[in-house]
């Protein structure tokens, strides 16, 4: 598995999230499986099915989290410039066809959420913007075309 550059609130939001996984959520379903197993015949207990798959999806989320933290390598945010965007920075943009502005935070595919404005390094967005320095026009492929944004300001 390729490594996951992350910061050390991130991590720290996977460690949690395992925890809260493995000490509340695991412990829940086995309950529930104990219960519908009490219900007699296992062959036609839907109850006894519907928990076990979820026992299923709950221990691949473990294991995929853990996967990520043990790939995972902190990023020095002491070490992060804005002399051209790199991961950790918050870009300012404007779309060079409309005017819109727009300001991103570049971080790891595991710490995304656009709601929070934090685009993955690995989109097209993301890949578009890497080593750009301000004034400089990004001209990125997307599926509705090609997008064309100017840096307007790297910060951290």
């Amino acid at each position: 598995m390729a490594v996951q550059y992350m910061t050390k609130e991130g991590y720290n939001k996977l460690i949690e999230e395992i925890n809260y996984l493995e000490s509340e959520k695991r412990p829940a379903i086995s309950r529930q499986i104990a219960e519908a197993r009490d219900k007699g015949d296992l062959s036609e207990n839907a109850e006894y099915d519907a928990a076990k798959e979820a026992q299923g999806i709950l221990e691949a989320k473990i294991a995929q989290l853990k996967n990520l933290v043990s790939t995972a390598r902190l990023i020095d945010e002491n070490r992060i410039s804005t002399d051209s965007v790199q991961i950790m920075n918050k870009v300012t943009l404007k779309n060079v066809k409309n005017n819109q502005k727009m300001v991103y935070t570049l971080v790891s595919e595991s710490e995304a959420d656009l709601k929070q404005g934090k685009i993955a390094v690995n989109t097209p967005i993301g890949k578009g913007l890497l080593g750009k320095k301000v004034g400089e026009i990004a001209e990125i492929k997307v599926p509705s075309g090609i997008l064309n944004l100017e840096i307007i300001d790297i910060s951290i």
